[in-house]
């Protein structure tokens, strides 16, 4: 005896009734943008990069008031917390109390947690308005170059050639030696400031305006920009309405992978004393006074090294993350 058929009829019935009763989902279409952003919230260490850059850059903006909340002035002088035999500080580990958190330095007693907060304000103001001013130039002369050709690529190309092979750190020395101290409104610390943004960011745009013109050579050969072309539109319309939206996201990558470089080499520049000019506090200039110390107070060198260290460190991981994001075939 065979087993009584089932019938499913009802049932489909009531299925589609209640499907039709539930409203459809509508599609939403995701920008290259967004798409990129939920790409970089997967990237944890991409994230806790970001994180510890915009704590940094805070950091710098309030500087002060973070100073006047846990330490002291920068170029106040603390004579009681030095030994006056031997110029280090009376306290171990260099000095580090509950009112001096990163201890003092030698010979003269000063802060050195106020001295790396506002030597976080120079190094990141020269690294981000020098990285501007590398963009701005390099965007400008690779997308010339890539989207004329001929002799303007040319004349660029080997100006860029030249660029790369100039001795960067020799040009710099002798040209702040002649740099007088007032210069165009600005004295003293402002002039040495305007030079390292000049200097970084001139000698930067060869390298951003290589990835330019690499892409707007690409881009130039690409069915919308034939299309534009063959309905009249001008030079000037292509380069600004087709080209520059598509060159958006390479020339951030490299911004965010230019300014750590920026940072080390504004070091490297205070360390050999062509930076900032004291009393302006700055990392490589505090690294600097401390070759004679770091036998008698290593912590007055691990500071500033530290310092430089995770914010090259930070703004990597979060170049990279962003380069990930945003071209997902290079990611690995």
């Amino acid at each position: 005896m065979t087993a009584p058929l089932h019938d499913t009829s009802a049932a489909e019935t009531a299925a589609v009734d209640v499907a039709a009763d539930v409203p459809a989902k509508a599609i939403e279409g995701r920008s290259p943008w967004k798409i990129a952003w939920t790409r970089l919230k997967r990237d944890r260490v991409a994230l806790a990069g970001g994180v510890v850059v915009i704590f940094l850059i805070l950091v710098a903006i309030f500087a002060p008031l973070i100073v006047d909340m846990f330490g002291h002035p920068p170029d106040e002088f603390h004579e009681d917390q030095i030994d006056p035999l031997f110029g280090t500080p009376v306290k171990d580990w260099g000095g580090i109390t509950k009112d001096f958190l990163f201890g003092v330095e030698p010979i003269n007693g000063r802060d050195v947690f106020s001295r790396i907060v506002y030597g976080a304000r120079v190094s990141l103001l020269v690294a981000f308005l020098a990285a501007m001013f590398a963009v701005l130039l390099g965007t400008v002369f690779g997308v010339v170059a890539g989207f004329f050709g001929g002799w303007i690529d040319a004349i660029i190309s080997r100006t860029m050639d030249m660029l790369l092979a100039f001795p960067q750190l020799l040009f710099t020395i002798a040209l702040v030696s002649v740099v007088p101290n007032e210069l165009l409104g600005f004295e003293g610390t402002g002039v040495r400031m305007g030079v390292l943004v000049v200097v970084i960011g001139f000698f930067g745009w060869p390298y951003v305006a290589r990835i330019v013109r690499g892409q707007t050579l690409s881009l130039r050969e690409r069915e919308y920009v034939e299309a534009a072309t063959s309905l009249g539109a001008g030079r000037g319309y292509i380069i600004f309405r087709e080209l520059l939206p598509n060159l958006i996201a390479p020339i951030t990558v490299y911004t965010t992978l230019m300014i750590p470089t920026n940072i080390l080499t504004e070091a490297a520049l205070s360390f050999l004393g062509v930076g900032v000019k004291a009393p302006t506090s700055s990392w490589g200039q505090m690294l600097s006074k401390a070759i004679t110390t770091y036998e008698t107070d290593p912590m007055f060198m691990i500071i500033p090294g530290t310092a430089i260290f995770i914010t090259v460190l930070a703004f990597n991981l979060f170049g990279d993350g962003v380069r990930d994001a945003l071209d997902p075939k290079g990611s690995r």
